[in-house]
């Protein structure tokens, strides 16, 4: 992965490791919210939640319209698959070591 790549993947993964934004993600990509709407979900306040949101455009996985004077997140599908891409790839590489460490082992049988 080239410098652009591993920044782009550092900012997904970090957008992620988050239990709040996760679940923002989830109610994105299920349909278009208002952040007011998602902040009233949330035990905390519109200012955080609000926060949560920018993380997540940040690193693309939901893109924020205006409407009046409603923004209006949308989760990115494309985004996401290209998280399930990045971590497919990381299992390969351990499948493929797996692999490796089986072969070696049938062999000093």
């Amino acid at each position: 992965m080239d410098e652009r790549n591993e920044d782009r993947a550092d900012a997904l993964f970090h957008a992620l490791a988050d239990r709040t934004r996760r679940d923002i993600l989830r109610r994105v990509l299920a349909g278009e919210h208002s952040v007011s709407s998602l902040a009233g979900a949330y035990d905390m306040s519109f200012a955080a939640v609000q926060k949560h949101v920018a993380v997540l455009e940040k690193a693309g996985l939901l893109t924020k319209r205006r409407s009046g004077r409603e923004a209006l997140a949308s989760g990115d599908v494309e985004a996401v698959r290209s998280v399930a891409s990045m971590l497919d790839e990381l299992e390969a590489v351990w499948r493929g070591r797996i692999d490796r460490i089986d072969s070696l082992l049938a062999e000093e049988k």
